[in-house]
Protein backbone atom coordinates (compact mmCIF):
# COMPACT_ATOMS: atom_id res chain seq x y z
CA UNK A 1 0.00 0.00 0.00
CA UNK A 2 2.79 2.41 0.94
CA UNK A 3 4.74 1.78 -2.25
CA UNK A 4 1.57 2.09 -4.34
CA UNK A 5 0.96 5.60 -3.04
CA UNK A 6 4.62 6.47 -3.50
CA UNK A 7 4.87 5.36 -7.11
CA UNK A 8 1.45 6.74 -8.04
CA UNK A 9 2.45 10.03 -6.46
CA UNK A 10 5.76 9.91 -8.30
CA UNK A 11 3.95 9.44 -11.60
CA UNK A 12 1.51 12.27 -10.89
CA UNK A 13 4.43 14.43 -9.81
CA UNK A 14 6.21 13.91 -13.12
CA UNK A 15 3.06 14.66 -15.06
CA UNK A 16 2.22 17.71 -12.97
CA UNK A 17 5.74 19.06 -13.39
CA UNK A 18 5.53 18.56 -17.13
CA UNK A 19 2.14 20.23 -17.34
CA UNK A 20 3.22 23.06 -15.05
CA UNK A 21 6.35 23.59 -17.15
CA UNK A 22 4.26 23.71 -20.31
CA UNK A 23 1.74 26.04 -18.65
CA UNK A 24 4.41 28.38 -17.32
CA UNK A 25 6.18 28.46 -20.67
CA UNK A 26 2.89 29.24 -22.34
CA UNK A 27 2.21 31.99 -19.78
CA UNK A 28 5.56 33.54 -20.66
CA UNK A 29 4.70 33.30 -24.35
CA UNK A 30 1.33 34.99 -23.76
CA UNK A 31 2.93 37.71 -21.64
CA UNK A 32 5.25 38.57 -24.49
CA UNK A 33 2.41 38.37 -27.01
CA UNK A 34 -0.28 40.51 -25.35
CA UNK A 35 1.59 42.24 -22.51
CA UNK A 36 0.70 42.58 -18.80
CA UNK A 37 -2.56 44.39 -19.53
CA UNK A 38 -3.72 41.60 -21.83
CA UNK A 39 -2.75 39.04 -19.17
CA UNK A 40 -4.76 41.02 -16.63
CA UNK A 41 -7.82 41.01 -18.92
CA UNK A 42 -7.43 37.27 -19.51
CA UNK A 43 -7.16 36.64 -15.78
CA UNK A 44 -10.41 38.55 -15.17
CA UNK A 45 -12.16 36.53 -17.90
CA UNK A 46 -10.91 33.25 -16.42
CA UNK A 47 -12.00 34.39 -12.95
CA UNK A 48 -15.56 34.80 -14.20
CA UNK A 49 -15.27 31.51 -16.08
CA UNK A 50 -13.94 29.83 -12.97
CA UNK A 51 -16.94 31.02 -10.97
CA UNK A 52 -19.30 29.59 -13.61
CA UNK A 53 -17.28 26.38 -13.68
CA UNK A 54 -17.52 25.89 -9.91
CA UNK A 55 -21.24 26.68 -9.95
CA UNK A 56 -21.81 24.22 -12.80
CA UNK A 57 -19.68 21.47 -11.24
CA UNK A 58 -21.49 21.91 -7.91
CA UNK A 59 -19.02 19.79 -5.96
CA UNK A 60 -19.40 16.76 -8.24
CA UNK A 61 -15.71 15.94 -8.72
CA UNK A 62 -14.95 15.55 -5.02
CA UNK A 63 -18.25 13.69 -4.56
CA UNK A 64 -17.48 11.24 -7.36
CA UNK A 65 -13.99 10.67 -5.98
CA UNK A 66 -15.18 10.21 -2.39
CA UNK A 67 -18.13 7.90 -3.21
CA UNK A 68 -16.05 5.79 -5.59
CA UNK A 69 -13.25 5.42 -3.04
CA UNK A 70 -15.82 4.47 -0.40
CA UNK A 71 -17.36 1.73 -2.57
CA UNK A 72 -13.99 0.37 -3.67
CA UNK A 73 -12.67 0.50 -0.10
CA UNK A 74 -15.56 -1.73 1.02
CA UNK A 75 -15.09 -4.13 -1.92
CA UNK A 76 -18.28 -3.12 -3.74
CA UNK A 77 -16.87 -2.50 -7.21
CA UNK A 78 -20.19 -3.33 -8.87
CA UNK A 79 -21.78 -0.25 -7.23
CA UNK A 80 -19.45 2.20 -8.98
CA UNK A 81 -21.75 2.18 -12.05
CA UNK A 82 -24.56 3.71 -10.02
CA UNK A 83 -22.20 6.23 -8.43
CA UNK A 84 -21.09 7.48 -11.84
CA UNK A 85 -24.65 7.48 -13.21
CA UNK A 86 -25.89 9.60 -10.34
CA UNK A 87 -22.94 11.98 -10.55
CA UNK A 88 -23.36 12.37 -14.33
CA UNK A 89 -27.06 13.23 -14.06
CA UNK A 90 -26.37 15.61 -11.19
CA UNK A 91 -23.60 17.31 -13.18
CA UNK A 92 -25.75 17.74 -16.29
CA UNK A 93 -28.60 19.36 -14.38
CA UNK A 94 -26.38 21.96 -12.75
CA UNK A 95 -23.93 22.59 -15.60
CA UNK A 96 -26.55 23.08 -18.32
CA UNK A 97 -28.50 25.47 -16.11
CA UNK A 98 -25.42 27.56 -15.36
CA UNK A 99 -24.33 27.43 -19.00
CA UNK A 100 -27.64 28.86 -20.21
CA UNK A 101 -27.51 31.65 -17.66
CA UNK A 102 -23.93 32.54 -18.51
CA UNK A 103 -24.69 32.62 -22.23
CA UNK A 104 -27.72 34.89 -21.83
CA UNK A 105 -26.08 37.35 -19.45
CA UNK A 106 -22.66 37.45 -21.16
CA UNK A 107 -23.01 41.09 -22.41
CA UNK A 108 -24.01 42.31 -18.95
CA UNK A 109 -21.18 40.41 -17.28
CA UNK A 110 -18.64 41.72 -19.78
CA UNK A 111 -19.66 45.33 -19.31
CA UNK A 112 -20.57 45.51 -15.63
CA UNK A 113 -18.18 42.98 -14.09
CA UNK A 114 -15.09 42.92 -16.27
CA UNK A 115 -15.40 46.46 -17.65
CA UNK A 116 -14.68 45.30 -21.23
CA UNK A 117 -17.97 45.02 -23.22
CA UNK A 118 -16.18 43.65 -26.26
CA UNK A 119 -15.17 40.43 -24.46
CA UNK A 120 -18.70 38.96 -24.28
CA UNK A 121 -18.14 36.55 -27.26
CA UNK A 122 -15.40 34.81 -25.25
CA UNK A 123 -17.82 34.41 -22.32
CA UNK A 124 -20.45 32.84 -24.57
CA UNK A 125 -17.96 30.40 -26.04
CA UNK A 126 -16.93 29.41 -22.52
CA UNK A 127 -20.61 28.86 -21.67
CA UNK A 128 -21.05 26.42 -24.57
CA UNK A 129 -18.16 24.26 -23.36
CA UNK A 130 -19.15 24.43 -19.68
CA UNK A 131 -21.16 21.13 -19.44
CA UNK A 132 -18.25 19.27 -21.06
CA UNK A 133 -15.81 20.71 -18.51
CA UNK A 134 -18.05 19.66 -15.62
CA UNK A 135 -18.51 16.10 -16.91
CA UNK A 136 -14.72 15.81 -17.09
CA UNK A 137 -14.73 16.38 -13.33
CA UNK A 138 -16.90 13.29 -12.81
CA UNK A 139 -14.59 11.07 -14.85
CA UNK A 140 -11.31 12.39 -13.40
CA UNK A 141 -12.74 11.92 -9.91
CA UNK A 142 -13.52 8.29 -10.71
CA UNK A 143 -10.14 7.50 -12.27
CA UNK A 144 -8.31 9.11 -9.35
CA UNK A 145 -10.28 7.13 -6.76
CA UNK A 146 -9.80 3.91 -8.76
CA UNK A 147 -6.03 4.53 -8.76
CA UNK A 148 -5.94 4.62 -12.58
CA UNK A 149 -3.17 7.17 -12.35
CA UNK A 150 -1.24 6.19 -15.47
CA UNK A 151 -4.33 6.44 -17.62
CA UNK A 152 -5.31 9.77 -16.12
CA UNK A 153 -1.79 11.14 -16.48
CA UNK A 154 -1.56 10.20 -20.16
CA UNK A 155 -4.93 11.79 -20.92
CA UNK A 156 -4.04 14.98 -19.03
CA UNK A 157 -0.82 15.37 -21.01
CA UNK A 158 -2.70 14.84 -24.27
CA UNK A 159 -5.32 17.39 -23.16
CA UNK A 160 -2.67 19.99 -22.43
CA UNK A 161 -1.01 19.39 -25.79
CA UNK A 162 -4.39 19.76 -27.51
CA UNK A 163 -4.99 23.01 -25.65
CA UNK A 164 -1.54 24.36 -26.45
CA UNK A 165 -1.70 23.38 -30.10
CA UNK A 166 -5.12 24.95 -30.57
CA UNK A 167 -4.23 28.21 -28.86
CA UNK A 168 -0.88 28.53 -30.60
CA UNK A 169 -2.50 27.93 -33.99
CA UNK A 170 -5.24 30.49 -33.35
CA UNK A 171 -2.75 33.08 -32.07
CA UNK A 172 -0.49 32.57 -35.08
CA UNK A 173 -3.13 32.41 -37.80
CA UNK A 174 -5.83 34.70 -36.43
CA UNK A 175 -5.47 36.44 -33.07
CA UNK A 176 -1.97 37.94 -33.28
CA UNK A 177 -1.36 40.44 -30.47
CA UNK A 178 -5.02 41.41 -30.06
CA UNK A 179 -5.99 40.79 -26.38
CA UNK A 180 -9.67 40.09 -27.19
CA UNK A 181 -8.87 37.50 -29.83
CA UNK A 182 -6.22 35.99 -27.57
CA UNK A 183 -8.86 35.50 -24.85
CA UNK A 184 -11.15 33.77 -27.36
CA UNK A 185 -8.26 31.56 -28.48
CA UNK A 186 -7.56 30.46 -24.90
CA UNK A 187 -11.24 29.68 -24.21
CA UNK A 188 -11.57 27.64 -27.43
CA UNK A 189 -8.35 25.77 -26.62
CA UNK A 190 -9.59 24.90 -23.14
CA UNK A 191 -12.94 23.73 -24.50
CA UNK A 192 -11.46 21.46 -27.17
CA UNK A 193 -9.03 20.03 -24.62
CA UNK A 194 -11.96 19.16 -22.33
CA UNK A 195 -13.85 17.51 -25.20
CA UNK A 196 -10.81 15.36 -25.91
CA UNK A 197 -10.43 14.38 -22.24
CA UNK A 198 -14.09 13.49 -21.77
CA UNK A 199 -14.15 11.36 -24.92
CA UNK A 200 -11.00 9.45 -23.92
CA UNK A 201 -12.04 8.79 -20.31
CA UNK A 202 -15.57 7.80 -21.26
CA UNK A 203 -14.33 5.26 -23.83
CA UNK A 204 -11.81 3.86 -21.33
CA UNK A 205 -14.53 3.50 -18.71
CA UNK A 206 -16.81 1.65 -21.16
CA UNK A 207 -13.97 -0.72 -22.07
CA UNK A 208 -13.72 -1.87 -18.45
CA UNK A 209 -17.02 -3.72 -18.92
CA UNK A 210 -17.62 -3.97 -15.19
CA UNK A 211 -20.98 -5.55 -14.50
CA UNK A 212 -23.35 -3.31 -12.59
CA UNK A 213 -24.92 -4.72 -9.46
CA UNK A 214 -28.53 -4.17 -8.35
CA UNK A 215 -29.56 -0.53 -8.29
CA UNK A 216 -28.59 1.21 -5.06
CA UNK A 217 -29.92 4.50 -3.68
CA UNK A 218 -27.16 6.99 -4.48
CA UNK A 219 -29.05 10.29 -4.56
CA UNK A 220 -29.12 10.80 -0.80
CA UNK A 221 -25.41 10.12 -0.30
CA UNK A 222 -24.48 12.24 -3.32
CA UNK A 223 -26.58 15.22 -2.27
CA UNK A 224 -25.32 15.00 1.31
CA UNK A 225 -21.74 15.47 0.08
CA UNK A 226 -22.23 17.57 -3.04
CA UNK A 227 -24.81 20.18 -2.01
CA UNK A 228 -22.90 21.55 1.02
CA UNK A 229 -19.74 21.56 -1.09
CA UNK A 230 -21.58 23.26 -3.97
CA UNK A 231 -23.14 25.96 -1.81
CA UNK A 232 -19.91 26.68 -0.01
CA UNK A 233 -17.75 26.49 -3.14
CA UNK A 234 -20.12 28.83 -4.98
CA UNK A 235 -19.99 31.33 -2.15
CA UNK A 236 -16.23 31.08 -1.91
CA UNK A 237 -15.79 31.36 -5.69
CA UNK A 238 -18.18 34.31 -5.81
CA UNK A 239 -16.16 36.11 -3.17
CA UNK A 240 -12.90 35.24 -4.93
CA UNK A 241 -14.18 36.41 -8.31
CA UNK A 242 -15.49 39.61 -6.78
CA UNK A 243 -12.09 40.10 -5.22
CA UNK A 244 -10.31 39.69 -8.56
CA UNK A 245 -12.70 42.06 -10.30
CA UNK A 246 -12.30 44.58 -7.50
CA UNK A 247 -8.49 44.62 -7.36
CA UNK A 248 -7.81 46.66 -10.56
CA UNK A 249 -10.54 49.15 -9.66
CA UNK A 250 -9.24 49.71 -6.12
CA UNK A 251 -5.63 49.78 -7.34
CA UNK A 252 -6.58 52.65 -9.65
CA UNK A 253 -7.24 54.76 -6.55
CA UNK A 254 -3.64 54.35 -5.37
CA UNK A 255 -1.61 57.27 -6.67
CA UNK A 256 1.51 55.20 -7.26
CA UNK A 257 -0.17 52.84 -9.76
CA UNK A 258 0.11 53.86 -13.41
CA UNK A 259 -1.69 50.87 -14.95
CA UNK A 260 -3.86 48.89 -12.47
CA UNK A 261 -4.62 46.11 -14.95
CA UNK A 262 -0.92 45.69 -15.76
CA UNK A 263 -0.01 45.61 -12.05
CA UNK A 264 -2.70 43.00 -11.39
CA UNK A 265 -1.52 40.96 -14.38
CA UNK A 266 2.10 41.13 -13.21
CA UNK A 267 1.31 39.60 -9.81
CA UNK A 268 -1.27 37.02 -10.90
CA UNK A 269 0.17 36.21 -14.32
CA UNK A 270 3.92 36.49 -13.69
CA UNK A 271 4.70 36.13 -9.97
CA UNK A 272 2.24 33.37 -9.02
CA UNK A 273 3.18 30.96 -11.86
CA UNK A 274 6.84 30.96 -10.75
CA UNK A 275 5.96 30.78 -7.07
CA UNK A 276 3.59 27.82 -7.48
CA UNK A 277 5.52 25.91 -10.15
CA UNK A 278 7.38 23.63 -7.67
CA UNK A 279 4.05 22.87 -5.95
CA UNK A 280 3.29 20.49 -8.82
CA UNK A 281 5.30 17.91 -6.88
CA UNK A 282 2.82 18.17 -3.99
CA UNK A 283 -0.30 18.26 -6.15
CA UNK A 284 0.25 14.65 -7.22
CA UNK A 285 0.38 13.60 -3.57
CA UNK A 286 -2.63 15.76 -2.72
CA UNK A 287 -4.71 14.09 -5.44
CA UNK A 288 -3.99 10.66 -3.96
CA UNK A 289 -4.48 11.59 -0.32
CA UNK A 290 -8.22 12.25 -0.68
CA UNK A 291 -9.24 8.73 -1.83
CA UNK A 292 -6.54 7.01 0.27
CA UNK A 293 -7.66 8.63 3.52
CA UNK A 294 -11.30 8.06 2.55
CA UNK A 295 -10.53 4.32 2.20
CA UNK A 296 -8.69 4.31 5.55
CA UNK A 297 -11.60 6.07 7.26
CA UNK A 298 -14.07 3.61 5.70
CA UNK A 299 -12.27 0.60 7.23
CA UNK A 300 -11.37 2.36 10.50
CA UNK A 301 -7.59 2.34 10.04
CA UNK A 302 -6.78 5.08 12.57
CA UNK A 303 -3.12 4.12 12.88
CA UNK A 304 -2.49 4.55 9.17
CA UNK A 305 -4.38 7.85 9.10
CA UNK A 306 -2.16 9.23 11.87
CA UNK A 307 0.95 7.96 10.08
CA UNK A 308 0.02 9.56 6.76
CA UNK A 309 -0.86 12.88 8.38
CA UNK A 310 2.40 13.11 10.31
CA UNK A 311 4.59 12.07 7.39
CA UNK A 312 2.89 14.45 4.93
CA UNK A 313 3.11 17.43 7.27
CA UNK A 314 6.80 16.78 7.82
CA UNK A 315 7.66 16.33 4.14
CA UNK A 316 5.45 19.23 3.03
CA UNK A 317 7.13 21.72 5.37
CA UNK A 318 10.64 20.61 4.43
CA UNK A 319 9.90 20.85 0.73
CA UNK A 320 8.15 24.23 1.12
CA UNK A 321 11.12 25.71 2.98
CA UNK A 322 13.56 24.42 0.37
CA UNK A 323 11.53 25.93 -2.50
CA UNK A 324 11.04 29.22 -0.63
CA UNK A 325 14.77 29.64 -0.11
CA UNK A 326 15.70 28.90 -3.72
CA UNK A 327 13.04 31.18 -5.22
CA UNK A 328 13.82 34.03 -2.80
CA UNK A 329 17.56 33.89 -3.48
CA UNK A 330 17.22 33.61 -7.27
CA UNK A 331 14.18 35.88 -7.85
CA UNK A 332 16.07 38.53 -9.84
CA UNK A 333 17.71 35.98 -12.11
CA UNK A 334 14.47 34.04 -12.62
CA UNK A 335 12.46 37.10 -13.63
CA UNK A 336 15.24 38.32 -15.92
CA UNK A 337 15.61 34.95 -17.63
CA UNK A 338 11.90 34.19 -17.96
CA UNK A 339 10.27 37.60 -18.52
CA UNK A 340 13.30 39.68 -19.54
CA UNK A 341 12.44 42.26 -16.89
CA UNK A 342 13.19 42.61 -13.20
CA UNK A 343 9.89 44.35 -12.36
CA UNK A 344 8.21 41.27 -10.78
CA UNK A 345 11.30 40.30 -8.72
CA UNK A 346 10.53 42.33 -5.53
CA UNK A 347 7.03 40.88 -5.37
CA UNK A 348 8.31 37.37 -6.09
CA UNK A 349 10.73 37.68 -3.16
CA UNK A 350 7.96 38.79 -0.83
CA UNK A 351 5.52 36.04 -1.83
CA UNK A 352 8.30 33.41 -1.74
CA UNK A 353 8.47 33.80 2.03
CA UNK A 354 4.90 32.47 2.23
CA UNK A 355 5.64 29.29 0.24
CA UNK A 356 6.14 26.94 3.27
CA UNK A 357 2.70 27.87 4.56
CA UNK A 358 1.02 27.65 1.14
CA UNK A 359 2.55 24.31 0.20
CA UNK A 360 1.77 22.72 3.57
CA UNK A 361 -1.77 24.09 3.39
CA UNK A 362 -2.38 22.33 0.06
CA UNK A 363 -1.62 18.98 1.72
CA UNK A 364 -3.68 19.84 4.79
CA UNK A 365 -6.65 20.73 2.62
CA UNK A 366 -6.44 17.40 0.78
CA UNK A 367 -6.13 15.40 4.00
CA UNK A 368 -9.07 17.10 5.71
CA UNK A 369 -11.24 16.45 2.65
CA UNK A 370 -10.16 12.82 2.62
CA UNK A 371 -11.29 12.51 6.24
CA UNK A 372 -14.76 13.82 5.39
CA UNK A 373 -14.23 17.37 6.67
CA UNK A 374 -15.22 19.11 3.42
CA UNK A 375 -17.81 21.31 5.12
CA UNK A 376 -15.34 22.62 7.69
CA UNK A 377 -12.73 23.34 5.00
CA UNK A 378 -15.18 25.29 2.91
CA UNK A 379 -16.39 27.19 5.96
CA UNK A 380 -12.85 28.32 6.68
CA UNK A 381 -12.32 29.27 3.05
CA UNK A 382 -15.46 31.37 2.97
CA UNK A 383 -14.50 33.16 6.17
CA UNK A 384 -11.00 34.03 4.99
CA UNK A 385 -12.16 34.97 1.48
CA UNK A 386 -14.67 37.41 2.94
CA UNK A 387 -11.93 38.84 5.14
CA UNK A 388 -9.72 39.17 2.07
CA UNK A 389 -12.31 41.24 0.23
CA UNK A 390 -12.68 43.59 3.19
CA UNK A 391 -8.94 44.01 3.65
CA UNK A 392 -8.33 44.61 -0.05
CA UNK A 393 -11.09 47.18 -0.20
CA UNK A 394 -9.40 49.15 2.59
CA UNK A 395 -5.70 48.53 1.88
CA UNK A 396 -5.39 48.75 -1.92
CA UNK A 397 -6.16 52.50 -2.30
CA UNK A 398 -3.70 53.32 0.52
CA UNK A 399 -0.81 50.90 -0.02
CA UNK A 400 -1.21 49.50 -3.55
CA UNK A 401 0.32 46.07 -4.14
CA UNK A 402 1.88 46.14 -0.67
CA UNK A 403 -1.67 46.11 0.68
CA UNK A 404 -2.44 43.15 -1.60
CA UNK A 405 0.47 41.21 -0.08
CA UNK A 406 -0.59 42.07 3.47
CA UNK A 407 -4.16 40.89 2.87
CA UNK A 408 -2.92 37.71 1.16
CA UNK A 409 -0.68 36.84 4.10
CA UNK A 410 -3.22 37.52 6.86
CA UNK A 411 -6.08 35.56 5.30
CA UNK A 412 -3.99 32.57 4.21
CA UNK A 413 -2.34 32.37 7.63
CA UNK A 414 -5.72 32.29 9.39
CA UNK A 415 -6.99 29.63 6.97
CA UNK A 416 -3.83 27.57 7.53
CA UNK A 417 -4.19 27.66 11.32
CA UNK A 418 -7.88 26.73 11.28
CA UNK A 419 -7.39 23.88 8.80
CA UNK A 420 -4.38 22.48 10.67
CA UNK A 421 -6.28 22.50 13.96
CA UNK A 422 -9.19 20.64 12.35
CA UNK A 423 -6.87 18.06 10.76
CA UNK A 424 -5.05 17.31 14.00
CA UNK A 425 -8.32 16.96 15.85
CA UNK A 426 -9.98 14.49 13.45
CA UNK A 427 -6.85 12.47 12.67
CA UNK A 428 -5.66 12.06 16.23
CA UNK A 429 -2.11 12.97 15.29
CA UNK A 430 -0.21 14.90 17.99
CA UNK A 431 1.92 17.54 16.26
CA UNK A 432 4.80 18.94 18.29
CA UNK A 433 5.70 22.60 17.68
CA UNK A 434 9.44 21.92 18.08
CA UNK A 435 10.14 20.37 14.68
CA UNK A 436 8.30 23.01 12.58
CA UNK A 437 9.99 25.84 14.48
CA UNK A 438 13.45 24.29 14.07
CA UNK A 439 12.77 23.77 10.36
CA UNK A 440 11.78 27.42 9.85
CA UNK A 441 14.79 28.67 11.85
CA UNK A 442 17.12 26.46 9.80
CA UNK A 443 15.62 27.80 6.57
CA UNK A 444 15.97 31.44 7.69
CA UNK A 445 19.58 30.94 8.79
CA UNK A 446 20.43 29.15 5.53
CA UNK A 447 18.91 31.94 3.44
CA UNK A 448 20.87 34.56 5.35
CA UNK A 449 24.12 32.67 4.86
CA UNK A 450 23.58 31.84 1.19
CA UNK A 451 22.58 35.44 0.36
CA UNK A 452 26.24 36.47 0.78
CA UNK A 453 27.17 34.69 -2.46
CA UNK A 454 27.20 36.70 -5.68
CA UNK A 455 26.07 34.11 -8.21
CA UNK A 456 22.39 33.04 -8.09
CA UNK A 457 23.41 29.44 -8.81
CA UNK A 458 25.89 29.44 -5.94
CA UNK A 459 23.27 30.97 -3.66
CA UNK A 460 20.77 28.24 -4.53
CA UNK A 461 23.13 25.30 -4.01
CA UNK A 462 24.72 26.95 -0.99
CA UNK A 463 21.31 27.35 0.60
CA UNK A 464 20.41 23.71 0.03
CA UNK A 465 23.73 22.53 1.48
CA UNK A 466 23.49 24.70 4.59
CA UNK A 467 19.82 23.87 5.07
CA UNK A 468 20.43 20.12 4.88
CA UNK A 469 23.33 20.27 7.35
CA UNK A 470 21.32 22.35 9.83
CA UNK A 471 18.35 19.97 9.60
CA UNK A 472 20.62 17.05 10.46
CA UNK A 473 22.38 18.93 13.27
CA UNK A 474 19.09 20.05 14.81
CA UNK A 475 17.62 16.56 14.61
CA UNK A 476 14.80 17.52 12.26
CA UNK A 477 15.99 14.96 9.70
CA UNK A 478 17.05 11.72 11.35
CA UNK A 479 18.42 8.37 10.32
CA UNK A 480 14.89 6.94 10.37
CA UNK A 481 13.88 9.43 7.66
CA UNK A 482 16.63 8.20 5.34
CA UNK A 483 15.60 4.61 6.01
CA UNK A 484 11.97 5.48 5.26
CA UNK A 485 12.89 7.15 1.96
CA UNK A 486 15.12 4.24 0.95
CA UNK A 487 12.36 1.76 1.75
CA UNK A 488 9.90 3.70 -0.38
CA UNK A 489 12.21 3.71 -3.37
CA UNK A 490 12.77 -0.03 -3.01
CA UNK A 491 9.03 -0.63 -2.73
CA UNK A 492 9.13 -2.01 0.80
Amino acid sequence: MKSRIFYSSLLLTGVNLLLRLISTSFQVYLSGKIGPEGIGLLHLLLSVGGLAMIAGAAGVRTSAMYLTAEELGKGRKHNVHWVLSGCTLYSLVFSVTVSMGLYCFAPVIAESWIGAPEIFPAIRIFAMFLPINCLCGVMTGYFTAANRIRTLAAVEVAEQLTFMGTVFSLLTLWAGSDPLRACIAVVVGQGLGSCFTLACLWVLRLRERTAAGPRIPIAGRLLKIALPLAAADDLKAGISTGENLMVPKRLALYEGTQSPLAAFGMVCGMVFPIMMFPAAILFGLSELLVPELARCAAVGSRKRISYLVGRCLHVGLLYGCACAGIIFLTADGLCGAIYHTGAPAPYLKAFALLIPMLYADSLIDAMTKGLGQQTACVRYNILTSAMDVGLLFVLLPRFGLHGYFCSFFVTHFINFCLSLRRLLRVSGYAQSATQPLLTLLAAAASMAGAALAVSPLVRAFGFLGIFFCLLCLLGVVKKADFQWARALVRGK
